[in-house]
């Protein structure tokens, strides 16, 4: 009796493979997906748990411990409050200082840096739309400096802008836009990375703009011509709406990347003219300062985080066709 039990019981179960069969095409998709995202999240959560965990203990400026005693969200508190502004390289966020304060560098970086590089990208995607007579050499010469390495752009740009050898810091300084050293000034050094990582990375929102450019469906625009609609009308209508999800996907790449800014200002400057938030902390790590470090980390990153859900959100915005910018 009880065998006649376990297998009419062993039988109503499915197998591994009927349930895999019943799986929809969505279910089965996530299943492939499920080691990959297991392997990501680790790698990708274990190193901010650390960092988290760190963030929670004291510095320890002398000593072999790395880590003081446990303090919980002291330093976070202190952070944001401005109470370790003195014991940190730079000060975390000092509006009374804007070119020396990691928050608002780091800030007008961003925005400046991410603004004028949509703009370029954006009029380099058009021209590089349409049909002309050397258009993949054109492609090859806005494309070029993207493939420039960072460490080879700094130097060119330190180079540039060196008051020994460049030749732009005389006729510079005498139109008043630029002081005599340059590098050693703190808003003259962040225009000239601003200027650097706009010179490579404009080229970059222009590869994705222009792949957006080329998936419109090319009967829209005859429609339009049809309908006596002009070429801004056009672009305003047509163009623009479909674009901007591509716009969206570049700004929100080039954001992230101009948020963790540090081996341009490294090489063209110093974190200590131009610091930003991921300068402040490899320069606390630097200092033994591991716990503070750590705790500028995890708020960066959190920072970054609401930048990117606020990115995500528009995003699900200009797809369902809830509005544009």
């Amino acid at each position: 009796m009880s065998t006649d039990t376990g297998s009419r019981f062993s039988g109503s179960l499915p197998s591994p493979r009927r349930w895999v069969e019943n799986l929809s095409d969505t279910q089965f998709a996530y299943l492939l997906l499920l080691p990959g995202l297991v392997v990501f999240g680790i790698v990708a959560f274990w190193p901010l748990f650390r960092t988290f965990q760190m963030s929670l203990h004291a510095d320890v400026l002398y000593g072999s411990e790395r880590l003081g005693a446990f303090v919980g969200l002291q330093n976070y508190v202190d952070l944001l409050l401005g109470n370790r502004n003195a014991a940190l390289p730079r000060p975390f966020f000092d509006l009374s200082q804007p070119f020396t304060s990691a928050v608002t560098v780091t800030v007008l970086f961003t925005v400046v840096s991410v603004l004028f590089e949509t703009l370029l990208g954006f009029g380099q995607a058009l021209v590089l739309n349409q049909e002309f007579r050397g258009r993949r050499w054109a492609r090859v010469a806005i494309i070029l400096p993207w493939a420039v390495p960072i460490a080879i752009q700094g130097m060119i740009f330190y180079l540039l802008f060196q008051p020994t050898v460049g030749f732009l810091v005389e006729p510079l300084h005498q139109l008043g836009l630029f002081s005599a050293t340059p590098q050693s000034s703190s808003f003259d050094s962040l225009v000239i990375v601003i200027v650097a990582d706009v010179w490579k990375t404009s080229a970059f929102m222009a590869l994705i703009i222009l792949a957006g450019l080329q998936s419109i469906d090319r009967s829209l625009y005859d429609v339009a011509d049809v309908a006596g609609a002009s070429k801004i009308e056009r672009f305003r209508t047509v163009t623009l709406p479909l674009v901007l999800p591509s716009v969206l996907v570049a700004m929100l790449f080039r954001t992230i990347g101009a948020m963790r800014v540090y081996g341009l200002i490294d090489t063209v400057s110093s974190c200590s003219t131009v610091p930003s938030l991921s300068c402040l902390v490899v320069q606390s790590f630097s200092a033994s300062r591991y716990a503070s470090a750590a705790t500028v980390a995890f708020v960066t990153a959190g920072i970054i985080a609401v930048v990117v859900s606020i990115y995500i959100v528009k995003f699900a915005d200009v797809e369902g066709g809830g509005g544009g910018f």
